[in-house]
This record gives structure tokens, sequence and C-alpha cells, in this order.
């Protein structure tokens, strides 16, 4: 058989796996590219990511479902940090032979559920072989109104930070994946939770459609590569410092014992650790009272107030009256 109809015989095995695309794509996958209506009144938001196998996950205990659920829900953080709503994706892949088998149907079943969840028209890509490793790329587009965008720019001194959900919790899970490859998930539910926070990550989508479009903050970002890497650029793109309260950071139990066994300090480990995906909030002053009644339509997702942002320059960890400088967060080289 062909080359080329070998492709086309996997891409149509890729699109039986995902949801169908809604009314306004006009052209999905299938054709030498995809056509969708805009939306009226609105500004389009893209982004993209890249995961390479064995440095973005372990094949030892990533199942390839939670791969392609990770794949695209990290894209899906981008937008919720922007404000935007999510639309549409576009997924490339480049595999190894060892891949066209057993692994890409639950990887597309992985990705197809994160788009299902989300109501994600997966509407277009490329499939390519690699002689390894498998590499996966996404475009993600979303949309929000004009003035409703949210950047990392927009906030001042003075502004309080606030975090959604917990940090360090997906660094807990990774160490302990990796202490127990073999081991599917802990019996512990609060490890278990780490785990899962590593595996498949929840896109913060509805509190950061529901600040962007109620103005509630000046600025956000996602925690992808960690709350020191967040802090610190939400203040040097603002022009501002920033002062973090230890104490108040929310580490879970289950994290503060697997940093701790291991010899770490809980906190500085907890504001260095990437892939957690929640958000880092600036709230002025007077958006207090907004933000705790949008946290109240998040649906259970908590929202911690951490610290603020100054006039000092200076990115500051605070413990115990004593100031330390907060950590650089996680480097990709």
């Amino acid at each position: 058989m062909p080359a080329e109809s070998e492709e086309q015989a996997l891409i149509a095995r890729i699109r039986q796996r995902l949801p169908a695309g809604p009314r306004w794509v006009r052209l999905g996958i299938g054709d030498d590219a995809a056509v969708v209506e805009v939306v009226r009144n609105a500004l389009e938001v893209l982004t993209t990511d890249t995961m390479v196998e064995g440095i973005h996950w372990d094949p030892r205990f990533c199942p390839p479902a939670d791969v392609g659920y990770k794949s695209l829900a990290v894209n899906l953080s981008d937008l919720a940090a922007m404000g935007a709503a999510p639309r549409a994706a576009l997924l490339s892949l480049s595999l190894p032979s060892s891949w066209v088998g057993a692994t890409l149907p639950p990887f597309v079943d992985g990705f197809g559920a994160a788009a299902r969840e989300h109501e994600v028209a997966v509407i277009e890509g490329n499939i390519t072989s690699s002689p390894g490793p498998a590499v996966i790329s996404v475009t993600a587009t979303g949309n929000v109104r004009p003035r409703r965008v949210l950047t990392r720019s927009g906030a001042r001194a003075g502004d309080a930070l606030y975090v959604t959900g917990s940090v360090g919790t997906a660094l807990a899970g990774l160490m302990w994946l990796r202490d127990h490859p073999s081991v599917e998930e802990p019996g512990d539910p609060e490890l278990a939770e780490c785990v899962r926070r590593y595996r498949r990550p929840v896109p913060r989508i509805r509190i950061g459609t529901l600040f962007g479009r109620n103005r509630a903050a000046s600025a956000c970002m996602d925690l992808s590569d960690g709350l020191s890497d967040a802090v610190r650029q939400v203040a040097r793109s603002s022009g501002t410092g920033a002062r973090i309260l230890g104490e108040q950071l929310p580490v879970i139990g289950a994290a503060r014992a697997v940093f701790e066994g291991r010899g770490k300090d809980p906190f500085r480990a907890a504001t260095e650790g990437g892939d957690d995906y929640e958000l880092l909030l600036a709230v002025p002053p007077r958006k207090k009272r907004a933000a705790e009644a949008l946290q109240r339509l998040s649906r259970g997702v908590s929202l911690t107030l951490i610290g603020e942002l100054t006039k000092d320059p200076r990115t500051v960890l605070v413990r115990g009256g004593h100031e330390e400088e907060l950590p650089q967060g996680f480097s990709h080289f």
C-alpha cells in the first residue's frame, strides 16, 4: 500500500475517535485546511504547545490516554489565563512506528475526552513519521470580548495576588510516580489526587472567563512553569515587585509529606514546581468583593490570597516575618 494511503487510513482512524465538529465548522479534518465561522464582536485568542516523549512525559507511568488528555488541557489552560472561552484545536503528531498500533487509539481517546469535556472542536492537524521520540503539537483557539482580555501586564502595585486550587500538587504526584513507576495509583486519596493532577491537569476555564468577563482581575497567568515563575513574570510585565506570604500558600498535606520525605522545604518546592496549571490572578483592591463573589460561582474551585504586588521591585517569599528571595521556578533549558 502506498505511503500516502497509509497516512490517509491513519487520519481516518483518528477522525473516527474524535467528537464531531459543531455547525460553525464549515470544513474540518480531511481537507488541506479547516474553515470555520468567526464569532461576531469577539477577539480570537490562539496558543500552541509542544510535548516531547521522555521530556514532558515518561511512558513508564503516563498512560497514552492521559498524555492525550494533557496535551489539549495544557493549551486550554493558556486560554483560561487570557479569559478566553476555548473553541477549536489543531493536532499535529510526529510518531515512531511503535505508536501506530496499540498506543495511538487510547491517546486519541484521551485527547477526545478533553475536547468533549471542554466543548472544543478538533478541526485540523497533521501526522508524520518520526524515528523517535513522539512529538505532540497542539494549537488551540478561543474567543473573548474586546476589553475582557486578561494579560500579564495590567497589574499595579497594591493589587492582591490570588491563586486557584493548590500549588505543588502535580510536582508531588510526579515525584511519587518516579518512585513507584509500576504502581498505577497510590492508595491514599489525597496522594492519588496529586498523581491525577500531574497526569490530567484541570484547566481553570470557568474561573478565568468569569474574571475576564467581569473585569475583576488586572492580570493573570497560568502556573505551567510554577508559581514562582508566574509571580515573577506578572511582576516584571507590570513593572512591580511581589511579596508572597509562605504560610498562606495552599499546599495540601500529601504534597507537603512528599516534599518533606525527600528533605525538601515544602513551601519552596511548591513554588518551584510546574505542571499545576492553576491560575495566578492579580486583583485591584476595589475588585476584592467582586473576586469573592466570582469564586462562589466557580463550582468548588478555591481561591487563596497569597500576597500582593509591590512598588519595591524585589520578588520575595515571607515566612515567620523574614524575607527571602522567591525561587526561580521551572526552567526548560
